[in-house]
């Protein structure tokens, strides 16, 4: 087994003193920050809230239904007698109670695939806030990475402005003591302006790279977020991993399969709720109702208790079938229109198995590319340096053109960042690879 460690500071000093007490954020601060302040996060979350309810309100439908109802009618003129059911014209007061209960007990499976239907939308919801969570913390670090490139392109553009910079106070020097020409002064006044304007370049780019971060933490106040630019990679290249058994987690654990597959089930049980709409129904009623009925007109009323409880109380109970025979085909639709959600629902399953199984494929080529590039660029940069330097010799010797020495500074400046950027690279897929296999993403290097 072949360990490699790469410890990258960007030479961007946390000194001590004031600013040893203020805040550097890690990219595991910035992911953490962003998942808590998203606001597509925060709509996952009452988007689920109202799977949580719609599953209690399926489950609540299991329970008898009951209605109470309480009426007060006061009569004038022509009306009828309870009494006698005969009309007459005098004043009265009626004065009814009910109560109801419905239970159903066959629906066609409507009610029981319904709670199968909003108990697997709640798991979806779930998923679906994860997923969220997880594209915020990615979207975050990948930007952070681009920050920390940036950051680390305008450190090494301002050192070659600087050693540009020597180089040409050192051709100036030699001008006046006659061993170089006015044109090579005027090629490192050529090549210094160059580098300035790639150091105003890289400036620009970096702030853009901080401004999309800042974007996509959802992060106000600018002037407080300090990035912590120190990354340290711990990379440990042995026997390649699977990347069957990688993505074999992944389809049942991933929240992007899980999603997929809860999407199904729920067009599945839908499908089987509208064929259960064409079946008969049969529900179980039971009721008592009693009133109390006063003359104006005439003095004598039997007391509203025995009117209320013996006189006037009546109960009943019944069985209701309800059989659907025609509704413009409206059910029929319906059914239809639901077997085909079901259909499109499971072929959009089997395109995002397809498409995570390719994912995983790509961030293993890519981690292990990456990595097998870094060990590369070392070297590569480790050549460069000496080859610099020992043009530089050369050049101050008198055996090399400006030509020659600016050629070795940009060969050697393009390795560092090439180097840098396949560093950075390296660090993203491996989180990348991590969440695959189930690991998260906040807090995996850094904790």
């Amino acid at each position: 087994m072949k360990k490699i460690f790469w410890n990258m500071f960007l030479g961007i000093a946390i000194t001590s003193g004031a600013m040893a007490q203020e805040r550097y954020w890690t990219m595991d601060d910035c992911m953490r920050y962003a998942v808590e302040n998203s606001p597509k996060v925060k709509q996952k979350q009452h988007l689920n809230d109202s799977y949580k309810m719609a599953h209690r309100s399926a489950v609540a439908s299991f329970f008898p239904s009951i209605g109470a109802s309480v009426g007060g009618q006061f009569s004038f003129g022509r009306s009828i007698d309870p009494k006698t059911n005969t009309y007459n014209n005098i004043s009265t007061f009626n004065n009814s109670y009910g109560i109801s209960a419905s239970l159903p007990l066959f629906d066609g499976g409507q009610l029981i695939n319904n709670q199968k239907m909003t108990r697997i939308r709640r798991l979806y919801g779930m998923q679906e806030e994860q997923r969220a969570k997880d594209d915020v913390a990615l979207a975050v670090m990948e930007a952070f990475i681009n920050t920390v490139y940036y950051r680390g392109t305008v450190k090494l553009a301002a050192d070659k402005l600087n050693e540009s910079r020597r180089t040409l106070h050192k051709t100036r020097r030699m001008e006046e003591l006659g061993m170089k020409g006015k044109a090579d002064v005027a090629q490192f006044e050529a090549q210094v302006a160059a580098d300035d304007y790639n150091l105003t370049r890289q400036q620009n780019l970096y702030a853009s790279a901080f401004l999309k971060l800042r974007e996509n933490m959802n992060y106000c106040g600018a002037d407080s977020l300090r990035i912590d630019t120190a990354v340290y990679v711990s990379a440990t290249l042995s026997s390649p991993e699977s990347v069957s058994d990688i993505y074999a987690y992944a389809s049942t654990h991933n929240p992007v399969a899980l999603s997929a597959e809860y999407q199904s089930k729920a067009a599945r049980y839908e499908y089987r709720m509208a064929k259960g709409a064409m079946f008969p129904r049969l529900s179980f009623e039971a009721g008592v109702s009693t009133n109390y009925f006063k003359n104006l007109s005439s003095g004598e009323t039997v007391s509203f208790g025995k009117q209320f409880f013996d006189n006037n109380r009546g109960e009943y109970l019944a069985m209701v079938l309800r059989i659907p025979l025609f509704d413009g085909l409206g059910r029929y639709s319906e059914a239809r229109r639901a077997r085909n959600n079901m259909r499109m629902a499971n072929e959009q399953r089997e395109e995002i198995m397809r498409q995570l199984q390719t994912a995983v494929e790509q961030a293993v080529l890519d981690r292990d590319g990456f990595a097998k590039e870094t060990v590369q660029m070392e070297k590569k940069v480790e050549a460069d340096e000496i080859s610099y330097h020992l043009t530089l010799r050369k050049y101050e010797e008198g055996l090399m053109s400006p030509l020659d020495l600016q050629t070795a500074a940009n060969t050697l400046i393009e390795a560092r960042a090439n180097l840098l950027q396949k560093r950075l690279s390296y660090l993203l897929k491996s989180r990348l690879v991590a969440y695959y296999k189930g690991e998260g993403i906040i807090g995996k290097f850094e904790e």
